[in-house]
């Protein structure tokens, strides 16, 4: 089983900008409603318009804030170069490069364009 987050989004183009930056992904369909992001021909995400529902309905209450109480882990191969892209791009950093020792990984915690957490994890015991 591969998982395959979709998050609903205010705009598709903005969000997909900062994610393939910060993750170094790329767009896999592109465009206002819908985008699929993959890193090395892996889908890692995927982002909904939240004002476009199509034949399933809405994604989320757009009464309610993006983000609130949803966290995106992420482990990539280099937190580094993860955390310079995020910097380089004005990224809010939320909590800076730490040792999470409950998973002996080190993480940096972002905010994404919608106020989601976006944590970037290293691969256990390395940073």
């Amino acid at each position: 089983m591969r998982p395959q987050p979709l998050i609903a989004v205010s705009d598709v183009e903005k969000s997909s900008a900062w994610y393939c930056a910060v993750l170094g992904a790329v767009s896999a369909h592109g465009g206002p409603e819908y985008e699929r992001l993959v890193v090395d021909d892996v889908l890692v995400m995927q982002l909904h318009s939240l004002a476009v529902d199509h034949h399933h309905g809405p994604f989320g209450d757009p009464s309610h804030p993006l983000g609130n109480g949803v966290a995106i882990w992420f482990e990539v191969d280099d937190l580094e170069a993860a955390a310079e892209r995020a910097r380089t791009l004005g990224a809010t950093v939320q909590t800076d490069i730490h040792h999470n020792p409950n998973a002996d990984h080190y993480e940096l915690w972002l905010r994404d364009p919608d106020n989601y957490l976006v944590v970037l994890a290293s691969h256990p015991s390395s940073r």
